[in-house]
């Protein structure tokens, strides 16, 4: 085992690599809340191009998830997070072409951060099976999550300040977050190489990888386990859309980095959930899971009902020129909780219940369920604006539609797998 190195290693490259990601999304998305102020975009303008940029980063998990499985599992796994760290760096340079020359350049300079979150993401969860022992899993995972869900919230509030101090010099916000981006390249480049495995080849690998997802989903367990944890991601990934027009339509927030905070309190949430999910379940125990999902989808129809006036806003608290709302603030932390409770014991059961020589293509399988839930979320948000769904209306629906689908997952045909849990 590698862990003495490698273990912490790991943890600090994902929070850097994760902070970027959400930063520089910020810094995008974030000029788009001046381009409304200043007349020059509508609100169904802005609702639209927010999805659209926030969309980029999933198509690459989509297209190359084959590509992605073989390269984690024909070279060593530490080669996977240096690839993905290097072209989120050319990404970033990358946007900064946009302020001189469109702002198409940022949308596919982020395009190129999304192709190295690809190549990325399965490196930085198989890796952790040949550096940990087994027992050692589910509270590793809780560990990655939780540094993860912590670069989300201070990368997307980070990003957000930079879009507002640097509205007007938004090459600064780039170039800090190609900083970050190379931060990350550099604790990856100093990690103690795992295995590779050079018989592996692509035409093979493909091939086995499709077989691969079609065995997944054909175990009953296992393939629900993939639609639970994608379930996840479209509920954050629609969250993330929303937020920018409903903290502006429905609170009336000022700026960007006020929207940002409605992630924080979100994000806090999940971290506790991921924090107990560690402590209240083992291995495999996914008795719960279904219960979860149902209180998920009652907190995010609630959201439905906030409105600023009345009794949302009783007791609001001023710090600054922030405002808070408790109320708000307690449905988020409360939605969150239950999402991380509903995530962390899928991803430990699904990669301790996979085939360990095939893990690779488990965790692409994965990246590539989880990223098809989240380009639903945007289709569903962009849809949304074209039918004049409301930005607190998306919530709702979001809701209706966690609840349909747990109803599936509670009347599926269950199947026991290595003497595992009913989902």
């Amino acid at each position: 085992m590698n862990s003495r190195r490698n273990y912490p290693l790991l943890l600090a490259s994902q929070f850097l690599s994760a902070f970027g990601d959400n930063a520089i999304l910020a810094v995008i998305v974030g000029q788009l809340t001046y381009l409304q102020r200043a007349g020059a975009i509508t609100e169904a303008q802005l609702r639209s191009s927010s999805t659209l940029y926030t969309s980029l980063l999933f198509l690459p998990y989509v297209v190359l998830a084959p590509f992605a499985g073989y390269f984690n599992d024909r070279f060593s796994k530490v080669k996977g997070l240096i690839g993905g760290n290097a072209l989120k760096l050319i990404g970033a340079l990358l946007c900064i072409q946009g302020i001189r020359h469109g702002y198409g350049w940022q949308g596919f300079g982020y395009l190129i951060v999304g192709v190295g979150a690809c190549l990325y993401g399965p490196g930085k969860y198989g890796i952790l099976p040949e550096i940990l022992p087994a027992q050692r899993l589910v509270k590793a995972n809780g560990s990655v999550e939780l540094l993860t869900l912590v670069a989300i919230l201070t990368g997307a509030i980070g990003g957000s300040v930079l879009a507002d101090v640097f509205k007007d010099r938004v090459a600064i916000s780039f170039l800090i977050v190609a900083g970050v981006y190379g931060s990350a390249l550099l604790l990856n480049l100093v990690m103690t190489p795992t295995r590779s495995m050079p018989e592996v080849r692509f035409a093979t690998s493909t091939g086995e990888f499709i077989r691969h997802v079609r065995d997944l989903f054909r175990t009953g367990r296992l393939g629900r386990v993939l639609v639970g944890t994608a379930l996840f991601w479209v509920c954050g990934a629609t969250m993330k859309i929303n937020f920018q027009p409903w903290g502006l339509d429905v609170l009336k927030l000022a700026d960007n980095t006020q929207i940002a905070l409605l992630g924080l309190w979100l994000s806090v949430g999940v971290m506790i959930g991921s924090v107990l999910a560690g402590q209240l379940h083992m291995v495999g125990d996914l008795t719960k899971t279904r219960a979860y999902g149902f209180v998920l989808a009652g907190f995010l129809a609630l959201l439905f009902w906030v409105h600023r006036d009345g009794f949302w806003i009783g007791h609001a608290i001023q710090i600054g020129s922030v405002t808070l709302f408790p109320l708000v603030v307690a449905v988020l932390v409360c939605t969150g909780v239950v999402a991380g409770l509903f995530l962390i014991p899928l991803n430990a059961a699904l990669q301790a219940e996979s085939d360990p020589g095939k893990l690779g293509k488990t965790i692409a399988a994965q990246n590539l369920t989880d990223n098809l839930g989240m380009c639903i979320a945007g289709g569903y948000t962009f849809a949304a604006v074209r039918l004049g769904l409301t930005a607190s209306g998306v919530f709702l629906v979001l809701g209706a539609g966690v609840a349909v689908c747990c109803l599936w997952m509670t009347f599926g045909h269950p199947v026991t797998e290595q003497g595992g849990n009913h989902i």
